[in-house]
């Protein structure tokens, strides 16, 4: 059955070029959504905060502010999707994109069906994580992870970290002990139409024991050389 979605899912796009804003507010009107438009990154910090759309689709060359400045802003008070668009192929940018906390990448010029596809998979990974409604807290020595209000507390503080590196946390230290290599991460964390580089996991990982180094001798993140990662517990 063809998955429709309703005419108040809000789409924000964030782009200076108003060719492709008009193209892409066309397009997705079409496809049954609710569209507005910002061309620049103070706009669009307005615009999400009074509108709250359940998507935004961020051009990363802004005037001003990039969009990965934008989507650093944004992830500092909001768990929404965000999908980038660039106009480069490099990992380069697809990693910091992902590292920043943007949850999917198109490259221009981009065809409008698989960008609508990956719309879809978004909101679906997305709408599926909020419906599960985990209550659940989990505990450790000196961590606490909590998925329903996507907090992280060390020591009992909180710390700020972006939606994905949490995802992938919770999921490692649910199933503590547990190896799993980076294409099974892929797909439980990120979801299996991603179409992501593998490396993604690699990044997230670095940027996760940046943050748990010296809290704690009782776990770690580990890395199972030539298969994947574990949150292991040592006794």
């Amino acid at each position: 059955m063809e998955e429709k979605y309703s005419l108040y899912t809000k789409i924000l796009i964030v782009d200076d070029e108003q060719s492709i804003c008009d193209m892409l507010e066309k397009y997705l009107t079409k496809e049954g959504y609710e569209t507005m438009v910002a061309n620049n990154g103070p706009d669009a910090i307005e615009m999400f905060k009074k509108n709250d759309p359940d998507l935004v689709l961020l051009d990363i060359m802004l005037p001003g502010r990039s969009g990965k400045d934008i989507c650093s802003d944004i992830r500092k008070f909001s768990s929404r999707p965000i999908i980038m668009i660039t106009a480069k192929g490099e990992v380069f940018d697809k990693v910091v994109c992902l590292e920043l906390g943007a949850d999917d990448f198109v490259v221009k010029p981009f065809d409008l069906n698989e960008l609508a596809a990956r719309i879809k998979a978004v909101l679906r990974r997305c709408n599926s994580h909020s419906e599960m409604g985990e209550e659940e807290i989990i505990k450790f020595e000196n961590i606490e992870i909590s998925k329903q209000k996507y907090e992280l507390k060390l020591r009992g503080k909180a710390v700020d970290i972006p939606p994905k590196e949490l995802e992938l946390l919770y999921f490692l230290a649910s199933n503590y002990n547990r190896v799993f290599t980076r294409d099974q991460l892929l797909d439980k964390v990120w979801g299996f139409d991603y179409l992501g580089d593998s490396r993604t996991v690699d990044v997230h990982v670095k940027r996760l024991r940046e943050k748990l180094e010296g809290i704690s001798d009782k776990w770690v993140l580990k890395t199972v050389w030539g298969v994947g990662y574990k949150f292991e517990l040592l006794g």
